[in-house]
C-alpha cells in the first residue's frame, strides 16, 4: 500500500487539475460579463442625456442653438428645412410610448364580411374589448438592442376627426414594416415653434421600415400643408373620410359625452332653423367640407401623394382597405382577412392578435357609443347642404364615396 502524500503536496491526478482550470475560467467569464453589463448601463445612461439633434438648421446653426430649435424661417412660418432633415435623421432615444384605446365608434353599420369565431370573445365586446395594450418594441433583435434610428415621418394620417383614422393606424401597426408614434403629436398645427428637437417622439426604425404619425386636425389646419411640404415634399398623406353628416353627428356625440350641458345638435347646426340656414362656422359642420380643405393640400402636394380611405369600407372590409393602404405606402401586402374577426357586440372589426400581444384586441370601450336621436328633417337638410361639396370632392379624388344615395 502506497504511503500517503505529504501535507501541502500538489495534486497529481488529472481531476483536481481540471477543476482548478474550470474555476479560473468561470472567474474570467464572470468578470467579462460584469464589465459588459457596466458598459451597457453606462451607454444606456448616455443615450438619455439631453443634447442637440444631429444635423444643422438653416444658416449653419445647430438645432437648438437659437433658443428652441425652430426650423429656419421662424415660428409659424413654413420653414426651409435642411436637406438632412428631409431624409433619415437620428434623434434622441425616448422611452417607448404606450398605446391608448381607439376612438369612439365611427360607424353604426354592421359588416357582413366575417363572423366572430368561437372562443375569441369570451365576454361582451370581445376578450380584448376596452383594453389598453402596452406598446412593445417589434420582435427583432436589432430593435431590442437599441439599434435603428429616429426619423421624421415618411407618411402621416392627416385626418379626419371621427373618420376612423385611429382604427386605421391600429390596424397598420400589425405590419412589421410600420412604426408609428402612439400619441397625436400635433406638431404641424400646435407645436411647430418647438422645432426639430420636439420631433423626438418618433419611434426607432430600421432600414426599410416606415415612420408614421397621425393628427386629424392637420387636414383642416391652413398652415399644415405648407409646413409638411417644407419638411419633405415626398411625404405620403392619408385621409380617412366618411359621410360628413354621420361624421358631424358622431363628433357632436363625443362632445356631448364630455359636456352634457351643451345645446342640442339642431341648434348648433343651424344659424336659422326656420330658414334652414346651416352654420358653416361650427367645427362639426366645417370639417365635412372635404373639397375646400383638399384644395389647400393640392397647392403643395400632387394628388398621387394623397390617399383617401373610406371610413365605411374600413368597417365593412378592413382587409380590402388595408390592401389599398399597403400598396400606397409601398409595403408588401401582409395584413389580410386572417388578421380580423367581426365583433357582433361592438359592430366593428377587431384584431385577432394586436401588435405586441398574442391576444385578440378590439377598439376602446367608447367604440359603439349610441348617437342621439336627430330629427329626420334636420338630417335631410344637412345632406342637401353637403351634396355639392361631396360631388366636387368625388371629382377631385376620382372616386364616388356614395354618400348622396
Amino acid at each position: 500500500m502506497a504511503p500517503p502524500a505529504p501535507a501541502g503536496a500538489h495534486p497529481t491526478s488529472a481531476e483536481p487539475l481540471s477543476r482548478s482550470i474550470f474555476r479560473k475560467f468561470l472567474l474570467m467569464l464572470c468578470s467579462l460579463l460584469t464589465s459588459l453589463y457596466v458598459f451597457y448601463c453606462l451607454a444606456e445612461r448616455c443615450q438619455t442625456l439631453s443634447g442637440p439633434v444631429v444635423g444643422r438648421l438653416g444658416g449653419g446653426k445647430e438645432a437648438g442653438a437659437s433658443g428652441r430649435g425652430v426650423p429656419a424661417g421662424g415660428p409659424g412660418e413654413p420653414a426651409a428645412w435642411p436637406a438632412a432633415a428631409r431624409g433619415k435623421r437620428l434623434l434622441q432615444v425616448q422611452p417607448w410610448p404606450r398605446r391608448r384605446p381607439l376612438a369612439p365608434r365611427e360607424d353604426g353599420e354592421v359588416a357582413a364580411w366575417e363572423e366572430e369565431p368561437p372562443g375569441l370573445a369570451g365576454s361582451p365586446g370581445g376578450s380584448g374589448a376596452g383594453s389598453s395594450v402596452a406598446e412593445t418594441p417589434p420582435g427583432t433583435l436589432a430593435l431590442l438592442l437599441d439599434e435603428g434610428s429616429k426619423q421624421l415621418p415618411q407618411a402621416i394620417i392627416i385626418g379626419v376627426k371621427k373618420g376612423g383614422r385611429r382604427a386605421l393606424l391600429e390596424f397598420l401597426r400589425v405590419h412589421p414594416d410600420v412604426r408609428a408614434v402612439g400619441a397625436e403629436p400635433h406638431f404641424f398645427d400646435r407645436s411647430y415653434d418647438k422645432g426639430l428637437a420636439w420631433r423626438d417622439l418618433m419611434p426607432r426604425t430600421l432600414e426599410g421600415q416606415i415612420t408614421m404619425e397621425k393628427t386629424p386636425s392637420y387636414f383642416v389646419t391652413r398652415e399644415a400643408p405648407a409646413r409638411i411640404s417644407a419638411m419633405s415634399k415626398d411625404t405620403k398623406l392619408l385621409v380617412v373620410v366618411r359621410d360628413p353628416v354621420t361624421r358631424a353627428v358622431s363628433d357632436y356625440t363625443q362632445t356631448l359625452s364630455k359636456r352634457p350641458d351643451i345645446p342640442s345638435f339642431e341648434s348648433l347646426a343651424f344659424r336659422n332653423r326656420t330658414a334652414g340656414l346651416v352654420d358653416r362656422a361650427w367645427s362639426a359642420i366645417q370639417i365635412g367640407l372635404y373639397a375646400e380643405h383638399l384644395e389647400r393640400w393640392l397647392r403643395h402636394f400632387p394628388a398621387r401623394q394623397l390617399l383617401f380611405v373610406s371610413g365605411e369600407r374600413l368597417v365593412r372590409d378592413p382587409a380590402g382597405e388595408l390592401g389599398r393602404v399597403q400598396d400606397f405606402l409601398g409595403l408588401k401586402r401582409i395584413i389580410s382577412d386572417k388578421h380580423f374577426y367581426f365583433n357582433q357586440t361592438k359592430g366593428f372589426p377587431c384584431l385577432k392578435k394586436a401588435e405586441g400581444s398574442g391576444r385578440p384586441h378590439c377598439l376602446g370601450k367608447t367604440k359603439g357609443r349610441p348617437h342621439p336621436e336627430i330629427d329626420g328633417q334636420v338630417l335631410r337638410r344637412l345632406r342637401d347642404f353637403y351634396r355639392p361639396f361631396n360631388r366636387k370632392f368625388y371629382q377631385m379624388t376620382g372616386h364616388d364615396f356614395g354618400w348622396d344615395g
